[in-house]
């Protein structure tokens, strides 16, 4: 009855649209993107494609991974809490990211950054951490780390649209798939009180800043 009433909701906001009713997060998992039966990702046509489409993989997988860290820190300090469920849901959307990105580095013979290591644990720290502050806090840190992984998903959407978008179509199609549900994220901790966390700006602008550099240095190592 009730998954009945869920898509029966679901169906409705179809017709009223998202003015009325916020589509929910579980009725925007990508599911077709892990049962793909070709690789996304074209043939290099030369050294520098090779070189641009290993740093993309590269670089988004570790974004995945270091977000589904951050969850699992949140979750460590907060299953238990009113904030739980929601975590736990975003959190399952994180998981679907990097398995797809798992299997786009496997295909591709892509090795993963040589930082996964310090992202494992520093992931989990930072969301621990900021769970530690309250759900408020836990938002906080979704909202800053969503939106620095969604500006670089658009960074790579307008990199890719200026080169040969027909060429990337499968592959433009996987990013902006996936940047939708980091800013449906980041607007979810916006609407849960990120914002009213004593030194919200403050917080958010130190993880940004430590976001930008793990997105440099795991490009290149």
């Amino acid at each position: 009855m009730q998954r009945a009433t869920h898509t029966a909701l679901c169906s409705w906001s179809e017709f009223v649209g998202p003015a009325m009713i916020r589509q929910c997060l579980r009725c925007r998992v990508p599911k077709q993107l892990s049962s793909r039966a070709y690789s996304v990702v074209p043939t290099p046509r030369d050294s520098e494609e090779k070189d641009m489409l290993h740093r993309i993989l590269r670089v988004d997988h570790a974004g995945e991974y270091g977000a589904n860290r951050i969850y699992a820190g949140q979750m460590a300090v907060l299953a238990r809490s009113r904030s739980g469920p929601l975590i736990q849901e975003m959190w399952d959307q994180e998981k679907k990211h990097l398995e797809k990105f798992n299997e786009l580095l496997a295909e591709n013979r892509v090795r993963p950054t040589a930082l996964l290591p310090l992202w494992n644990i520093a992931g989990f720290v930072l969301g621990a951490s900021t769970a530690l502050l309250g759900k408020e806090g836990a938002m906080a840190c979704t909202v800053a780390v969503e939106e620095s992984i969604s500006e670089h998903y658009n960074s790579q959407i307008r990199a890719l649209m200026e080169k040969d978008p027909e060429r990337y179509t499968e592959l433009l199609n996987v990013i902006k798939e996936f940047r939708d549900d980091e800013m449906d994220h980041h607007d979810t901790g916006l609407e849960h009180d990120a914002e009213t966390l004593p030194g919200y700006w403050l917080l958010k602008n130190a993880i940004q800043l430590g976001c930008k550099a793990a997105i440099y240095v795991s490009q290149r190592i």
